[in-house]
């Protein structure tokens, strides 16, 4: 072999050497994302194999346990802020999506299947973008005659003994307690808590222990997650589904959209971005209402359960998810106290 041949062979395969190195040690953001996900994995894992069979982007997702569910994935990224290793955070509502932005830990985009959300859903900066919605309902045993129809309802001497709420210090309950907050302002809040207490309100573990003890007849009505009223009333549970405070001057029903995050330094920045256009896509969106989890679509024209009504039919309570989660940490110690603990 003559002499420049040699050399040039020489370094070809020395280029390709670095390549495969290159590849090997930086992985192609095109063919792998790493999600951490709030949402339930019988919902959440079905999407995310819909988004590796159609864009062949490895998806590598950890999920939280029921044990630490929306704490443990949230927590974790706030440990790895000087090192991320998600390059996305599905979150399934958006306060703790609002604590990582406070906490500098998410980034900034805004997808293009983001336009048609309503703003209230969505972050100003782009930091986190709502999807896929449960409303905060009544669910209500067929055997009461006079629906309770405003979360005042707590607080009416009819339902002393005979209403249940899930314990305010974990999950939705939290949350719609924290808005409560930030409407009424801390005094009426307190009030307000304080009378629900005194009137005797049973608590109970979590959302789905409530639906069951009103659809036994155990209690008249709780308030509960949309998609867990859905739920038994797909059973043939003898209950009924209420929107809360949809008069004239009521204040709405409290939405817990899903939220798409972007995680600040991920490492796979492009994939992740995709990914996020897939989360916020009207598909994802549809697929989601249609499965067992019930989710209420917050793009227009997308095709809502029989069971819910389409978001621009509900009377939504008008907060400010930033302010909700401060109030939702500033609450902790007097929800801890009304507990008794």
């Amino acid at each position: 072999m003559k002499k420049p041949v040699y050399l040039l062979v020489i370094i070809c395969v020395m280029i390709a050497g670095v390549l495969i190195w290159h590849q090997a040690k930086t992985p192609d953001n095109t063919q792998v994302v790493v999600v951490y996900v709030s949402e339930d994995q019988v919902f959440s894992e079905l999407i995310l194999r819909d988004f590796e069979k159609e864009t062949g982007i490895k998806v590598k997702a950890v999920y939280d346990t029921e044990e630490t569910k929306s704490t443990g994935a949230m927590n974790r990224l706030i440990a790895e802020k000087d090192n991320p290793q998600a390059d996305v955070y599905w979150a399934n509502e958006p306060i703790r999506a609002e604590v990582l932005k406070q906490k500098g830990i998410s980034a900034a985009y805004v997808s293009p299947n983001a336009k048609d959300i309503p703003p209230g859903f969505k972050d100003p900066d782009g930091f986190w973008t709502g999807f896929s919605a449960r409303a905060r309902v009544f669910v209500v045993n067929n055997s009461v005659k006079d629906k309770p129809m405003t979360i005042l309802a707590y607080t009416e001497p009819r339902w002393k003994g005979k209403s249940v709420i899930t314990n305010p210090l974990f999950g939705t309950t939290t949350a719609e307690i924290a808005a409560l907050f930030t409407i009424w302002g801390n005094e009426q809040a307190k009030e307000f808590m304080t009378a629900m207490k005194r009137n005797r309100v049973a608590i109970s573990t979590n959302n789905g222990e409530s639906a069951d003890f009103v659809a036994a007849g155990q209690y008249g009505f709780s308030l509960v997650d949309s998609d867990d009223a859905v739920n038994r009333m797909r059973q043939g549970k003898p209950i009924t589904m209420v929107y809360p405070d949809q008069g004239e001057n009521g204040m709405g029903c409290f939405i817990v959209p899903n939220a798409a995050v972007l995680i600040k330094g991920a490492p796979h920045p492009e994939a992740a971005r995709r990914l996020i256009d897939y989360l916020l896509s009207m598909e994802t969106e549809r697929k989601l209402a249609f499965a067992d989890c019930a989710q209420i679509p917050l793009h227009p024209g997308v095709q809502t359960p029989p069971e819910l009504k389409p978001i621009k039919d509900i009377k939504v309570m008008r907060v400010n998810y930033a302010e909700v989660a401060r109030k939702m940490v500033e609450t902790q110690p007097f929800l801890k106290g009304w507990l008794g603990l």
